[in-house]
């Protein structure tokens, strides 16, 4: 955890084709090998679009990404057996989704994720979302995962067993965690707005 950065340093962007080799450099290196691409990147860049609004956004220091939380608008993406939208407290289709959220570890403690959220959170609400979801990893170290979004109003609503199993096997993700293939648990949240 970097204690001597200034907040007030940090520079929040919404996320633009400007910052896709520092957004991918960074997921993958966080996230584990073949996390992102190009061109996954770029179709998530897409659905982060509802009437001209950006719900995505980078957290650059000194010039370099630091940080970025890509963000579905409620209008760009399908809930798929992962979800279990009858347990959520609003309507389906007015639910954006939180894909990922992802700070350089030599720069966490420094509140980048919680304001990149709330950042997401505003646009999303002026495209019309009520809500977010998100599938939070819970073999994060110690957790961290959960306990971020979690502090910051996400409910958990189910636990799906082996969550990103199928883009180990089949789309080239590497798990920072598991020795072979991905069975790590995935926590279905949600945060009403």
């Amino acid at each position: 955890m970097t204690t001597d950065i200034n907040a007030e340093d940090i520079d929040y962007q919404e996320l633009a084709e400007d910052h896709f080799a520092g957004v991918i450099t960074l997921g993958n290196e966080v996230q584990g090998d073949g996390y992102l691409s190009e061109e996954s990147l770029k179709d998530m860049y897409e659905k982060s679009f509802h009437d001209g609004i950006n719900a995505s956004w980078v957290a650059l220091y000194q010039g370099k990404v630091v940080g970025f939380r890509l963000t579905y608008a409620h209008s760009k993406w399908q809930e798929d057996k992962w979800c279990t939208p009858d347990d959520w407290p609003v309507d389906a289709t007015k639910v954006c989704y939180f894909k990922c959220n992802t700070v350089d570890p030599a720069m966490q403690g420094t509140g980048i994720g919680s304001t990149m959220l709330k950042l997401s959170v505003e646009q999303a609400k002026k495209q019309g979302a009520q809500a977010g979801l998100a599938h939070i990893w819970l073999a994060s170290p110690g957790n961290s995962a959960y306990r971020y979004f979690s502090k910051n109003g996400g409910v958990l609503i189910k636990k799906h067993a082996d969550k990103w199993r199928y883009e180990s096997i089949y789309e080239g993700y590497d798990c920072p965690v598991c020795p072979e293939h991905c069975n790590c648990e995935g926590a279905e949240m949600l945060l009403e707005f």
